[in-house]
C-alpha cells in the first residue's frame, strides 16, 4: 500500500497534508481505497511494488567452520604434445598427468569439534563439484522465508552449515557409473554420486536441529524425514520431531536428493518417455517431502566429484561464525539442496594480477627465441566450452568469456574477443593486457587480420598446432609465407601448460551410453551412412594427371573425427569431461573395413567396452593417435579430415596424406529426426514447468520484501529444474542479471559478487537444462516493479523482432543471415541493435551451440532443424533485455503454394509465458497483439495441468495467461510527488 499527495490543505490554521490511499496488486495497477489528513511524510521515495507494512528483508542461511569431507580425484594421464618443425618427429608432452600416480596430499582429520565429530578439511575441488560425502536430512525445498530474526541469528552463531564457497554455480552434474533409474520420480543428476564406506551418523544438537524448524507461510505440511538404511554403505541421520516439523509455504514440499543404487553396466528406463511425462511433470517441488536416500557407489572419480588439488586446509574452529558479504542473500534451500549450494566450487576464474604469469611465459619465449605466442581459448578438438584443465586462456588472462584468443609478445598482451565480450572483458583485465574489439567499427575483423598486419622480416610465432584449427592455421601461414624468414614455430610442449604450476588433471569420468529411445537411430546405422559417403567422395587425383582412374593412394580410406559432439553422436555415446556438456575427450577414426576410437581406457565399462566391441570399434589410449597417423595405420588412401581439425594433425598426415572436406556428421546431427523432436518437445515442456515456479516464487518474494540475490535466482531455478525427469545437470552457466550487469550479454553472476535483484530495472534470466531426451536454452526478461517508458520501448522492439522471427514463412534454400534482418527491423527503427547472433542451432542432450546452420551465415535451413531465436537490447552500464525461445524448422502450408510444397516456417519449443508488463501496446499491430495473446493462453494450456498441486505457480501461470498489455497507469487526477 502507497500514499500519494493529492492536494494541500489547511486545518486549524496549520499546513497539512491530504493523501489519497492507492492499493498496488502484483500486476502493478492501483485502485483508490480513502482519503486521509495528515502531516507530511518524511522526505523518502520508495520503490514502487515493496513496502506497506512489510520491511525489506533478506533470505539467509547459516554457517559453520567445520570443514566436510570431500572425495578425491585422482591424478589422471592424458598424452598430449605439440610439434617441432619437421612433421615427422611431432611428438607431445603437456597434460602429463598419469593414472597410476598417487596423491601425496590426503585427507586428514583433525581433531575433533566441539560436538566430538572428527573434522575433516577440504581442498581446491573441480569445476562440477556439488555434493559432498553426506547429505542433511532435508531435501531442498522453496520459499521457505525466514522472517523471524532471532531464529535467523541463531542458526548463524551456531554455524550449523560449513564450507560456504564464494563462487559461481556449478555445472554438469555427470554419473559416476552409466546411468540408472530405478522409479520415474528419481531427479537424476541431483543424487549423490559418492558415499564413504564408513556409516556416518549425524547427530544434531538441540540448538542447531531447531535452527532447522523453519517457518513458512500459505499452506502448510509436514512430513517426516525418513531414512533408507542401505547396507553395507549407509548414511543415517537421527531426527528430532522439531526437524521434521517443517512449516511451508508457497505450495511448494521441500524434496530430497534421492540415491538409487546404480548398475555399473547398464541403463535402465522403467516407463517409456511419453508414458512418464505427465507423472514426471507432475513432481518437483509441489509434492511432500522425501528423505535423502544414501547408494553404493565406487571410489572412482569423476567430473563432478571433489578433488584435492592443494594440501589440505583446516577449516575454521567451530562455532566460528562465516564471513558475511553485503551481496550473499542467502538461500531458503535446506538438505541436500543447501549442501550443494554451500559447497559449490567454481572454475579457474583467476583475475589478479598477471604480471607473474606473463614474466614467466616471455622466459620459456626467449628460450625458443619466439616474437609471438598465441593462446587459443580452445582444446585440441576445437570446443567452444572447454574442461578446466584447458582453461589455458583464462590462466593467463583472467578473462573467462567462452570465446577469446591472447597473442603475448615480449613486451605487450592482447586479447581478442568479440562483442558479446567486450564489456566483460573489460572488467576482467588487468593493466598488463589490451582489449582488441574484433568487429568493431575502427577494429580488425578478428585476430587473424591483425596479427597479418603486424607481420614483418623474420618474425618467429609460437603456437601449440593442437590448439589451433586447420582453416584458421593455414590462412596465417600462406600471409606470413609473403615475409621471408617469418614463419610458425611449435615449442614441444605447450608454454602455458609450463607455467601452469596448479594446472587441475583431466577427468576420468566413464562414458555411458545413450539408448535408442533418445536417439532414435542406432550408432550402426550412423555409422554406415557415415561409410556410404566416405566411398562417394571423389578420390584425389591431382590436377596436372592425365590419368582418369585414381590409384589406391588418392582414394578416401576413411574420415578423422576430432569434434567431441561429432564423436558422442555418432556413436550414441555421452560422457561428462566438459562442463554443462555431455562429452567425453576423444578421437575417432572410422575406415571403410575398421573404426579406432582413441580414448582413455579407464573411462570405459564393462558394458561400453562391450558396446563397442558390437560395433567393431577398436579402443587405443588418447595419446596413441599420432603414433598412430605417423606409422600410417590406417591404410593406404587418403583420410578426410574437417576444416575445424587441428593444424597437428595435418602437420602429421604431410600434405599427400589428407583430403579437407566440410563435416558430414555436423549436417546428420543438425537434422533432428522425429524421436529427437518429440524428446525436444518433452524437454522443453519440462522445462517449462520449471521456468514458471521459478518466475512465480521469484516474484512472490521480492513483493513479500525479500532481497534476492542473482546468484540466489539462479541457484533456485536450479534447483527446481532437478525434480524433472530425464535431468543431467544445467545446459551451461546461467546467465541470471539484474540492472548493469544485464547489459553484458553473457554475464555469469557468482556468489561473492552478485547484486541483488533491482525492481526498477529488468531482471534477464538465459538458462536451460540438460536432458536426456534434449538440450535447453530459454531466456525470458521480466520487471517487478514500474518500467520506464525508454524499457517499454525497449522491450516491445525486441519482442517485435522476436515474433518476426517466430512467424516467418520462408521457401526452401533460405539461409538463416537472409532471416536475419526480421529480428533486427523493429530495433533499426529507433536506431537501436544488439552485437550477437540472433540465434543458433542446438544438440538433443549434446551442447547447446550446435552446426552448421545459425542466423548468421549462410547454411540453407532445412524441416527438421532447431534453432534460437533471441534478439535483444543492451543499453550500457544500465539494463540489458532478450528474449529466447527454440524453434524447429518445419513445412508448412500456404494459400499460393507457389513452386508447390516448398515453404518452411517455425515450430515453437519453448514454453515459458513471455511477461507483458513492459510492453507498449500502442507499437504492437494487430497480428503482434493476437500473437502475443496466443503464446501466454498456450502456455497456461499445456503447463497448468502439471502445476495444480502449485497453488502459486498455477495462479501466477493463470494471470499471466490473461492480464491484458501493459501496465496501468495512475488514477486521472492523482498527482505524482517525489520527495526529493
Amino acid at each position: 500500500m502507497f500514499q500519494f499527495p493529492a492536494f494541500p490543505a489547511g486545518v486549524g490554521g496549520q499546513l497539512s497534508t491530504s493523501w489519497l490511499i492507492l492499493v498496488s496488486n502484483r500486476e502493478g495497477r492501483v485502485s483508490p481505497l480513502h482519503f486521509a489528513t495528515m502531516a507530511p511524510p518524511p522526505p523518502i521515495c520508495l520503490p514502487f511494488g515493496i513496502g506497506g507494512s512489510k520491511n525489506r528483508r533478506r533470505l539467509s542461511w547459516s554457517s559453520s567452520g567445520t570443514a566436510q569431507e570431500h572425495n578425491i580425484r585422482y591424478p589422471s594421464y592424458s598424452p598430449t604434445s605439440t610439434m617441432n618443425d619437421g612433421a615427422e618427429s611431432i611428438t607431445f608432452h603437456s597434460d602429463s598427468e598419469r593414472y597410476d600416480e598417487i596423491p601425496n596430499s590426503l585427507p586428514e582429520f583433525h581433531g575433533t569439534d566441539s560436538k566430538g565429530r572428527p573434522k575433516l578439511s577440504r581442498g581446491n575441488t573441480m569445476t562440477g563439484t556439488k555434493k559432498s560425502a553426506i547429505s542433511t536430512k532435508f531435501g531442498y525445498g522453496w520459499g521457505i522465508g525466514r522472517k523471524n530474526k532471532m531464529k535467523e541469528a541463531d542458526a548463524e552463531e551456531e554455524g550449523r552449515f560449513s564450507g560456504e564457497s564464494q563462487t559461481n554455480l556449478p555445472v554438469y552434474e555427470p554419473p559416476t557409473s552409466p546411468p540408472t533409474r530405478s522409479n520415474t520420480q528419481d531427479s537424476y543428476a541431483s543424487k549423490t554420486t559418492q558415499r564413504s564406506h564408513d556409516r556416518v551418523q549425524i547427530q544434531d544438537s538441540p540448538k542447531a536441529r531447531d535452527s532447522l524448524n523453519l517457518r513458512r507461510g500459505d499452506s502448510q505440511r509436514s512430513q517426516t524425514s525418513h531414512n533408507s538404511h542401505r547396507a553395507p554403505h549407509s548414511i543415517r541421520a537421527q531426527d528430532s520431531p522439531k526437524v521434521q516439523d517443517l512449516r511451508r509455504g508457497d505450495s511448494q514440499r521441500s524434496r530430497a536428493s534421492h540415491d538409487s543404487h546404480r548398475s555399473p553396466h547398464s541403463v535402465q528406463t522403467q516407463d517409456s518417455p511419453k508414458a512418464q511425462d505427465s507423472l514426471d511433470l507432475r513432481r518437483g517441488d509441489s509434492q511432500r517431502s522425501q528423505a535423502t536416500q544414501a547408494s553404493h557407489a565406487t571410489h572412482s572419480s569423476h567430473a563432478s566429484k571433489s578433488t584435492h588439488r592443494s594440501a589440505v586446509q583446516v577449516g575454521p574452529a567451530p562455532g566460528t561464525p562465516k564471513p558475511r558479504y553485503a551481496n550473499d542473500s542467502s538461500s531458503t534451500l535446506v538438505g541436500s539442496a543447501l549442501e550443494r549450494k554451500m559447497n559449490e566450487v567454481d572454475s579457474i576464474r583467476y583475475t589478479g594480477d598477471t604480471t607473474e604469469r606473463l614474466q614467466d611465459l616471455r622466459r620459456h619465449m626467449e628460450t625458443h627465441k619466439l616474437d609471438y605466442y598465441i593462446i587459443p581459448g580452445e582444446d585440441a578438438h576445437g570446443s567452444e566450452y572447454v574442461a578446466e584443465s584447458d582453461q589455458r586462456l583464462q590462466y593467463i588472462s583472467g578473462f573467462y568469456g567462452s570465446n577469446g584468443l591472447a597473442i603475448v609478445t615480449m613486451n605487450s598482451a592482447y586479447l581478442f574477443t568479440d562483442a558479446r565480450y567486450w564489456s566483460q572483458a573489460q572488467e576482467q583485465l588487468d593493466g598488463n593486457w589490451t582489449l582488441i574489439k574484433a568487429g568493431s567499427v575502427d577494429g580488425p575483423k578478428d585476430w587473424i587480420e591483425w596479427l597479418i598486419g603486424q607481420v614483418r622480416e623474420n618474425l618467429r610465432i609460437g603456437v601449440d598446432a593442437r590448439m589451433l584449427a586447420y582453416e584458421k592455421a593455414t590462412l596465417v601461414y600462406n600471409e606470413i609465407q609473403r615475409f621471408s624468414n617469418s614463419r610458425f614455430v611449435y615449442p614441444p610442449q605447450n608454454l602455458v601448460d609450463l607455467i601452469w604450476k596448479d594446472k587441475p588433471p583431466k577427468s576420468k569420468a566413464p562414458i555411458f551410453i545413450q539408448p535408442i529411445e533418445f536417439s532414435g537411430v542406432s550408432a550402426a546405422t550412423k555409422l554406415n551412412k557415415l561409410r556410404e559417403w566416405i566411398r562417394k567422395y571423389p578420390p584425389s587425383i591431382p590436377s596436372y594427371s592425365k590419368r582418369d582412374t585414381p590409384n589406391s593412394k588418392e582414394v578416401q580410406e576413411g574420415t578423422l573425427i576430432t569434434s567431441l559432439s561429432c564423436i558422442a553422436y555418432l556413436l550414441n555415446l555421452r560422457g561428462s569431461d566438459v562442463p554443462h556438456n555431455p562429452l567425453f575427450h576423444a578421437y575417432l577414426y572410422v575406415g571403410l573395413g575398421h573404426s579406432v576410437l582413441f580414448l582413455d581406457r579407464d573411462k570405459t565399462t564393462a558394458e561400453t567396452s562391450e558396446y563397442l566391441k558390437n560395433l567393431g570399434v577398436d579402443i587405443q589410449d588418447y595419446g596413441d593417435l599420432w603414433t598412430w597417423i605417423r606409422r600410417g595405420q590406417y591404410g593406404e588412401g587418403k583420410v578426410i579430415i574437417s576444416p575445424q581439425a587441428s593444424y597437428a594433425i595435418s602437420l602429421m598426415f604431410t600434405h599427400y596424406r589428407y583430403t579437407v572436406a566440410p563435416s558430414f556428421i555436423e549436417k546428420m546431427m543438425a537434422s533432428k529426426n522425429e524421436t529427437e523432436l518429440e524428446g525436444l518437445r518433452r524437454a522443453y515442456l519440462r522445462d517449462g514447468v520449471a521456468f514458471v515456479k521459478f518466475l512465480a516464487w521469484l516474484e512472490g518474494k521480492l513483493q513479500d520484501g525479500y532481497d534476492i540475490t542473482e546468484y540466489e535466482a539462479a541457484s533456485r531455478l536450479t534447483e527446481m529444474r532437478r525434480s524433472g525427469k530425464h535431468f543431467m545437470g544445467i545446459a551451461y552457466k546461467s546467465i541470471s542479471a539484474t540492472g548493469s550487469n544485464a547489459a553484458l550479454s553473457h554475464y555469469t553472476p557468482r556468489k561473492s559478487t552478485a547484486k541483488f535483484i533491482e525492481r526498477d530495472t529488468p531482471y534477464l534470466n538465459d538458462s536451460g537444462g540438460q536432458y536426456r531426451d534434449g538440450t535447453c536454452d530459454t531466456t525470458r526478461t521480466v520487471h517487478f516493479g514500474r518500467p520506464t517508458a525508454e524499457q517499454c520501448e525497449a522491450y516491445t522492439r525486441v519482442l517485435q523482432g522476436h515474433i518476426a522471427i517466430d512467424s516467418a514463412v520462408f521457401p526452401e534454400g533460405t539461409s538463416g543471415i537472409q532471416l536475419d534482418v526480421l529480428a533486427r527491423k523493429a530495433l533499426w527503427r529507433d536506431g537501436l541493435n544488439y552485437n550477437h547472433g540472433t540465434g543458433h542451432g542446438f544438440g538433443s542432450f549434446l551442447t547447446v551451440h550446435e552446426g552448421p546452420h545459425s542466423f548468421g551465415n549462410n547454411v540453407p535451413l532445412e524441416p527438421g532443424y532447431v534453432i534460437t531465436n533471441e534478439p535483444g537490447f543492451y543499453h550500457e552500464g544500465k539494463w540489458g533485455i532478450r528474449i529466447e525461445s527454440a524453434l524447429a524448422v518445419k513445412r508448412v502450408k500456404t494459400r499460393g503454394e507457389f513452386n508447390g510444397n516448398v515453404w518452411l516456417g517455425f515450430e515453437r519449443l519453448t514454453c515459458v509465458p513471455i511477461q507483458t508488463r513492459m510492453v507498449k501496446e500502442s507499437m504492437l499491430t494487430k497480428e503482434e497483439k493476437a500473437w502475443l495473446k496466443e503464446h501466454n493462453q498456450r502456455c497456461y494450456e499445456k503447463l497448468s495441468p502439471f502445476l495444480k498441486e502449485d497453488k502459486q505457480a498455477s495462479k501466477w501461470l493463470k494471470r499471466e495467461a490473461e492480464r491484458g498489455i501493459g501496465l496501468a497507469t495512475l488514477p486521472g487526477g492523482v498527482v505524482h510527488i517525489d520527495w526529493d
